[in-house]
């Protein structure tokens, strides 16, 4: 069975302490959580993901080194990582940065800092239930955490 990563990438100890926090609920539906203060540890992280796929990525924008947009891009080249889910969580990327986030990262959605964790957790569950309807054979082991309805139409056309 395929377990799945949720990777959060800011250079702000505090920003991603509040992911962090944001994001315990999804642990206890069986998705690991990881972090990285740059890049290049979240190139660690993804590297280091042996029995499991990235599902979803946080990141910022804005940091030192290659940005976040940046980083969004070579994660949907990358056939391992092309289907996670990629969400800008930023205050400072531009228009010209977000459209090519779009463009060219495939990104799912945009979250504006300061955001709530009620806005964290919606975006996330709304995420997660893409991907795991579009690639785990099994989608309903996560019914109970994610969308309910929405995995359970999902089951009930791949019968058919």
């Amino acid at each position: 069975m395929m377990e799945y990563t949720i990777l959060c990438v800011d250079d702000e100890r505090e920003v991603l302490e509040s992911l962090l926090r944001d994001l315990e609920p999804f642990e206890q539906a069986g998705f690991r959580i990881e972090s990285a203060s740059s890049v290049s540890e979240a190139r660690e992280v993804v590297a280091g993901l042996e029995t499991n796929q990235l599902a979803l990525v946080l990141c910022d924008h804005l940091m030192p080194g290659i940005t976040g947009v940046e980083f969004l891009i070579e994660l949907a080249k990358n056939p391992n990582t092309r289907q996670a889910r990629k969400v800008l969580v930023t205050g400072q990327a531009g228009l010209a940065d977000t459209v090519k986030a779009v463009n060219q990262a495939g990104l799912d959605h945009y979250i504006a800092k300061p955001w709530t964790a009620a806005e964290m957790s919606k975006v996330v569950i709304d995420m997660l239930t893409g991907f795991v309807i579009a690639v785990d054979p099994a989608p309903q082991r996560f019914a109970q955490y994610l969308d309910f309805g929405r995995i359970m139409e999902a089951v009930r056309e791949r019968e058919f």
